[in-house]
């Protein structure tokens, strides 16, 4: 079974920050049967201490994920947005970088994580091909691409 399904990937989300967004894609992790209860405040909470936005180029993005005792099955949430969404910068965290794609990550396995991880960055150093995910209004034409390369 694969960790990416078309049911939690979604085009242009439409939220007023990290904190609405992270709502809204742990709520459908949630809905699907794949995180716990707690999986929400626990991504929240580790975001204020090892924030997640990675300025990858013209287009940044921001994976919030958490430990894997939050999760029940292997997931990923995938969003381009509406209008970039301020997440704080992995690297220097008191500086934000503005997001607009985000990939929520809940993983049941510590070791798939750095797979998953490797895989998408990949994915986010090919600028030319987030700008066309960014470009796709259908949800499942999205799934189609983001599918093809993790």
């Amino acid at each position: 079974m694969s960790i990416l399904n078309k049911e939690l990937v979604f085009s242009h989300v439409d939220a007023n920050d990290a904190d609405e967004l992270i709502h809204y894609l742990a709520e459908q992790l949630k809905q699907a049967g794949k995180v716990k209860d707690t999986f929400e405040q626990a991504i929240k909470d580790r975001e204020k201490i090892y924030p997640t936005g990675l300025p990858t180029g013209k287009i940044a993005v921001a994976i919030p994920h958490t430990n894997v005792e939050y999760v029940n099955e292997a997931a990923i949430a995938f969003a381009t947005l509406a209008h970039p969404i301020k997440f704080h910068n992995m690297a220097v965290t008191d500086q934000t970088v503005d997001a607009q794609i985000v990939v929520m990550l809940a993983m049941k396995n510590p070791h798939s994580q750095i797979s998953m991880l490797q895989k998408l960055m990949a994915l986010f150093q090919d600028q030319t091909l987030l700008g066309r995910l960014q470009q796709i209004t259908d949800n499942e034409q999205l799934f189609k691409i983001v599918s093809e390369h993790i």
